[in-house]
């Protein structure tokens, strides 16, 4: 597991290699990713939006931005968290993703964002 804290909001990363499927005549590498947002801060925060960056050890990159995460924009009060489960798929083996979640602070209505640490994604079979 990884963890960083941003602003009173902790990120955390657990990842689970999921299998290998071949989909339009190549082999893909299946990973899943639990991620709990926890607020240690003294303020109510809503997450609006995500931006991730996924790479694999072939040098392809992936941009995914979007609202919310798994169609939901969670509202958390101090000491409150949530936690959600989604997944990627990569062309290879080894990988890793980063990035952020942009929120809001309702105490000060100003945005901020919550950094997302790398984290690795690697089928076991394949390391020594």
């Amino acid at each position: 597991m990884v963890s960083q804290i941003t602003r009173g909001i902790k990120i955390s990363v657990n990842t689970s290699f999921e299998g290998t499927y071949f989909k339009n005549y190549k082999i893909h590498f299946a990973f899943s990713y639990e991620i709990i947002i926890e607020n240690h801060s003294k303020d109510s925060v809503q997450l609006n939006s995500r931006h991730w960056e996924i790479f694999d050890s072939l040098n392809n990159i992936e941009v995914v931005d979007g609202e919310g995460v798994i169609g939901k924009k969670p509202v958390l009060k101090p000491g409150e968290f949530h936690t959600y489960n989604s997944g990627c798929l990569l062309s290879s083996p080894h990988g890793a993703m980063r990035g952020f979640f942009n929120m809001i602070n309702f105490t000060t209505a100003k945005d901020f964002k919550v950094i997302v640490p790398t984290f690795r994604l690697s089928a076991p079979y394949a390391l020594n």
